[in-house]
């Protein structure tokens, strides 16, 4: 094996480490709900609480997708 095959693996393993450290701190890795009245506080629980809306009946389509948009979109609060 040459030195260069060597690095290859290093630079390999270091890219993977970062990318496993990044999604240690994702906010959206599990659906987090609040204490007081369980509504969701991040997106994975917020989307996952819309849909389950809409199957119920509860929501239109085009409320849930502005609702998405709102809130977990480009601009969105949580």
């Amino acid at each position: 094996m040459s030195d260069y095959d060597g690095m290859g693996w290093l630079v390999a393993l270091a890219i993977f480490s970062l990318a496993q450290w990044g999604s240690f701190f994702d906010d959206n890795k599990k659906p987090e709900y609040g204490t007081t009245l369980n509504l969701p506080v991040n997106c994975r629980a917020y989307v996952q609480a819309s849909v389950d809306g809409f199957r119920r009946g509860e929501f239109e389509v085009r409320a849930v997708m502005n609702a998405l948009e709102r809130n977990c979109g480009a601009n969105g609060q949580a």
